[in-house]
């Protein structure tokens, strides 16, 4: 099968880099086009991340010699890929702007930003749990006249370590009212410096700009459905969310407790339904789809990020610690890989997906 050309817009950070060394060898995707800002411009990709290059292992070779454009450059990009990956650092409304320019040039935008999250017609997507959502994309591009391109994101990384586990709830009859959640989230979700050493070093800090919002907010429009051409919020469900950032490098962990709106499941058919939970990724044999959405450890003292961030390639969500909440219904600990399923990985999925159904 010929692979299909593909582009990252800011492709030196450590989202775009991470992405560079996921898709090295992807059996659908090849890079064949990175961007970034002006002042990379120009050079090769290995001279633009030198001293900086941040993952494991060495610079692909298939794209360390790729010579780095102006992610402003629309045309460029068109001339070289069929879709592109956008990772960008800019401001929000320049990064609005710039993922609208490349839709409308018949480029469709795999996201990983957090601007057109809450745009009413851009889906918010996790495969597992919403991927009827990218119908919503004729009706985007209706809207706004493009032709090929459109616009799909995927949601904030801290949400995704027990957003799988509610819906495996929600989809067999247990709506969930109520979520009470705490997220202990890696340094690596504040990129690359990040956060200085000595605040990180025998610390916690307990605020995240603007993730608190983002963990109450993106879930609803997840768990959302379809109407006169827009996503419409589900309501039903309550979240409050408090966001810690501790000493891991890699891993966001979540504390969860979970009130029921009508009838409670038992702990043993929670558990039975996480086991048993397969969705479209896996129905569909995505290359990055994990065979096990949600795995359970039965020990008392897992999940832990270093030992199960790295779970079915970094994808799935580890859960453990299901038992009774004195306030609630249960409670339990989720965990998920915040640069892989959270960023890049979770990115690639999106774009299996959209492959496979016809839309790129």
């Amino acid at each position: 099968m010929k692979k299909i050309s593909v582009g990252v817009i800011g492709a030196t950070g450590m989202v775009g880099q991470n992405y560079i060394r996921l898709l090295n060898d992807h059996p659908w995707f090849e890079v064949t086009y990175v961007a970034a800002s002006p002042r990379s411009a120009g050079k090769t990709y290995a001279q633009a991340v030198a001293g900086r290059w941040v993952m494991d292992g060495d610079i692909p070779e298939s794209v360390r010699h790729l010579v780095v454009q102006d992610a402003a450059q629309v045309a460029a990009a068109k001339a070289h890929c069929a879709f592109v990956f956008s990772c960008v650092d800019m401001d929000k409304q320049a990064i609005r702007d710039l993922e609208n320019q490349y839709a409308a040039a018949d480029l469709p935008v795999v996201s990983n930003n957090s601007v057109h999250r809450q745009t009413a017609d851009v889906p918010v997507l996790i495969p597992e749990i919403n991927a009827e959502h990218l119908e919503i994309i004729t009706a985007q591009r209706q809207k706004r006249g493009w032709q090929k391109g459109f616009i799909v994101v995927k949601p904030n990384c801290s949400i995704q370590s027990y957003m799988a586990p509610i819906h495996a709830l929600r989809q067999a009859g247990y709506p969930v009212a109520k979520v009470f959640v705490t997220t202990l989230q890696a340094v690596s979700g504040a990129g690359y410096p990040g956060n200085a050493s000595l605040d990180m070093i025998d610390n916690v800090i307990p605020f995240i700009n603007g993730e608190e919002e983002k963990s109450e907010k993106e879930p609803l429009k997840v768990f959302g459905k379809i109407a006169a051409g827009e996503l419409i919020d589900d309501n039903a469900i309550a979240i409050s969310a408090h966001c810690n950032r501790v000493p891991v490098i890699d891993g966001h962990l979540a504390c969860v407790s979970l009130a029921f709106a009508e009838k409670k499941p038992s702990l043993s058919q929670i558990r039975e339904l996480w086991l048993a939970y397969r969705s479209v990724p896996q129905q569909l044999q995505l290359p990055f789809a994990p065979p096990h959405p949600i795995v359970y450890r039965e020990e008392n003292n897992r999940p832990q990020p270093r030992k199960d961030r790295d779970t079915e390639n970094a994808m799935s969500v580890t859960v453990g610690r299901l038992r009774p909440c004195n306030l609630f219904d249960c409670r339990f600990v989720g965990l998920s890989h915040n640069t892989v399923r959270g960023a890049a990985g979770g990115g690639i999925l999106n774009a299996e997906l959209l492959k496979a159904k016809g839309y790129i």
